[in-house]
This record gives C-alpha cells, sequence and structure tokens, in this order.
C-alpha cells in the first residue's frame, strides 16, 4: 500500500468570485478544474496554476470567511514559486494586481516579487536562486 500523500490547499475567500476566476486566468495562467455556483451568484472554484492546486470561494460571513476587503487586511500571504518571476509578476499587474515589491534577488536565496490581486490576496511570486 501506498503512502498517503498530504497537501495543503487553501481557499481564498472573496468578493466577485467569478471576476476573480478570469483574474487568475489571465494574470497566472491559471486553469478552472471546477465550479460551483449558488442561486444568489456566490461561486466556489477550484483552480489550477501549474500543478499548484487552491480553491476560491465567494465570502461567506454565516461561516466566519471574509475577504481581505471586508477585513481591511490579510492573514495569510500566498507564496508561488516559478520558474520566471518576473514574467508572473507583469501579467498579474498588466492583468489588474497591484505591485508591492518588484522582482529582485534576495539575501536568502530567492529572486522574490510581490503584488496584491484585486481581490485583496497578497502573493509573493518567487524562484530559488541556483
Amino acid at each position: 500500500m501506498e503512502p498517503f500523500k498530504t497537501t495543503i490547499i487553501p481557499t481564498l475567500s472573496l468578493r466577485r468570485g467569478t471576476e476573480a476566476i478570469a483574474f487568475y486566468i489571465k494574470a497566472f495562467g491559471a486553469t478552472e478544474c471546477m465550479r460551483m455556483e449558488g442561486a444568489d451568484g456566490s461561486v466556489v472554484a477550484e483552480m489550477d496554476i501549474a500543478g499548484a492546486r487552491f480553491f476560491l470561494a465567494d465570502e461567506a460571513p454565516e461561516y466566519g470567511n471574509y475577504s481581505p476587503e471586508t477585513l481591511g487586511g490579510i492573514s495569510v500571504r500566498m507564496g508561488l514559486m516559478v520558474s520566471n518571476p518576473d514574467t508572473l509578476v507583469d501579467n498579474a499587474v498588466a492583468a489588474g494586481a497591484t505591485l508591492v515589491a518588484a522582482v529582485e534577488d534576495q539575501d536568502y536565496g530567492y529572486r522574490l516579487g510581490r503584488i496584491i490581486d484585486p481581490f485583496g490576496h497578497h502573493w509573493e511570486i518567487a524562484k530559488k536562486l541556483d
């Protein structure tokens, strides 16, 4: 019997789920794996960025799930390891993200830049330096 592989899969709580799906496709080249839509227009979707999976869901205050826009901040940053962070950060900014820190080589061994997506989530996009 093979050992069970454990994976952490974050869910981003946000507003405007349908717009978020379009943004992640345009900014990060994500693919939509699954989508459920509520009668009220709310969305839950599973997304994939080159094998990195995450979910997004319209905020649901009744379950304690609030977007960064509602909270006025974040408690978690998303890290995305890619082969070319410069290009991905440029794509994200062109798609509507806000640049927080330009992509630069860091003393701790990564080339890293940071953006905020239009839904308030912070993304650190990086690659390990050789």
